[in-house]
């Protein structure tokens, strides 16, 4: 059974930098894609970024602010999201998502991100929330 625990999240100020983790067990991190989306009040789910078999993507609103990386244990990868310099507008709630990895040849980063109803393994959500 696919287990997706979260932990961290919280109250920062704009500009500050926060790190979400998400620990995952019950199926195999090579063979998965495990992504990070987040959902204000009022708005879609919107995809932040992904990490699969050590190749990550990020949405073009974090590129270069945002980390993904991940800590294989034996039986748990816990992935992480470095969150630097955040904006207010930033504020949601923050779900990390697993699914099934696709043929990497037709299946990047921007078709996981873009399309979250595909992930079926979800974390519990952990709001952030970012001062101005």
């Amino acid at each position: 059974e696919v287990q997706l625990v979260q932990s961290g999240g919280g109250s920062v100020q704009a500009g500050e930098s926060l790190t979400l983790s998400c620990a995952a067990s019950g199926f195999s991190f090579d063979e998965h894609v495990i992504a990070w989306f987040r959902q204000a009040p009022g708005k879609e789910r919107e995809g932040v970024s992904c990490i699969s078999n050590g190749n990550t993507y990020y949405a073009d609103s974090v590129k270069g602010r945002f980390t993904i990386s991940s800590d294989n244990a034996k039986n748990t990868v816990t992935v992480y999201l470095h969150m630097n310099r955040q904006k207010h507008e930033e504020t949601a709630v923050y779900y990390c998502a697993a699914r099934s990895a696709l043929d990497p040849t037709y299946y990047r980063g921007q078709y996981y991100l873009s399309w979250p109803r595909t992930f079926n393994s979800w974390g519990q959500g952990t709001q952030v929330t970012v001062s101005s």
